[in-house]
């Protein structure tokens, strides 16, 4: 995880409404002395739909990146969770020799399944960070989710029920974290659409504890569960009567601010739920 270059697979979410978390990571990146090259070529791994629907192809779409990203030599970053998780388990799968002939026919390229996959945490969480803007007085909920650390033996990403990486890079860019019980319970996934009532009371309880914990903001490393805790705060004030307005921002953006960049530059402004009054209160807008 020291490298100085890495392969770089943004994904679909990052490239269209996670937009904000691509330019967070990418300027977080530059300012470190990172360099992301952007796979050629790069098309969906499937995400959180594709498993349920063939199992093969689960496998077949994360394993074109992997071979893709074998191609250039360099270790993978994702800072998506959803294709973190879906990347690890398809290097996991092609551990059988049988599957990986099956899988590189599939896909028409070669896949010797040698390449070494991190999430961006993983990676900022070994590098130096000279802070340039200490986030003072912000308590911050690492919010993980579940598909960042579950299942441990594939994932290989830290504790599954209490994951430290993203609270101690936000204790390093100078901000508080609450102790809470919420960080890797699921907020409903995918399932704004066909089911939001789950949605919405898996989403509020997330909000609710980080509430109760004193947070003043949540730092998430997933689209999805941004999406869900961020959207769909409004939702939950007509439903459950709580009118939350808590910010959630990507660990990225967060972490930034800590390295001098404006809110504008990290796309602050680009959330439903209005994270300016909150940083202009802490001094950091």
């Amino acid at each position: 995880m020291s490298a100085s270059s890495y392969a770089y697979y943004p994904g679909c979410a990052l490239q269209g409404t996670a937009r904000e978390y691509d330019v967070s990571t990418r300027q977080v990146c530059r300012r470190l002395d990172i360099e992301l090259q952007e796979l050629k070529e790069w098309a969906c791994c499937g995400a959180s739909s594709a498993h349920s629907l063939d199992r093969r192809l689960a496998v077949a779409l994360p394993a074109r990146e992997l071979a893709i990203a074998e191609a250039t030599g360099l270790p993978l970053v994702v800072a998506c969770a959803m294709c973190y998780s879906r990347l690890r388990f398809a290097a996991h799968e092609l551990e059988d020799e049988a599957k990986l002939r099956e899988i590189s026919s599939l896909i028409e390229r070669e896949c010797k399944n040698t390449t070494q996959v991190w999430h961006l945490l993983q990676v900022l969480d070994a590098r130096d960070i000279p802070i340039a803007r200490p986030l003072r007085g912000l308590r911050v909920a690492c919010y993980y989710g579940c598909l960042l650390v579950r299942p441990t033996d594939i994932t290989h990403f830290d504790d599954e029920d209490n994951p430290q990486v993203m609270d101690g890079l936000m204790h390093r860019a100078g901000a508080e974290t609450v102790e809470w019980a919420f960080k890797t319970e699921c907020c409903g996934a995918g399932m704004p659409f066909a089911r939001r009532d789950i949605v919405l009371k898996l989403s509020h309880r997330i909000l609710a504890q980080a509430r109760g914990a004193g947070a003043d903001c949540l730092a998430v490393a997933c689209p999805m569960c941004h999406s869900n805790l961020d959207m769909q705060q409004l939702n939950m004030k007509s439903v459950f009567k709580d009118d939350f307005q808590i910010p959630v921002l990507y660990f990225t953006q967060l972490l930034g601010l800590a390295l001098g960049f404006s809110p504008k530059e990290l796309h602050i402004n680009k959330h439903f739920v209005d994270a300016m009054p909150l940083l202009r209160g802490k001094g950091l807008a």
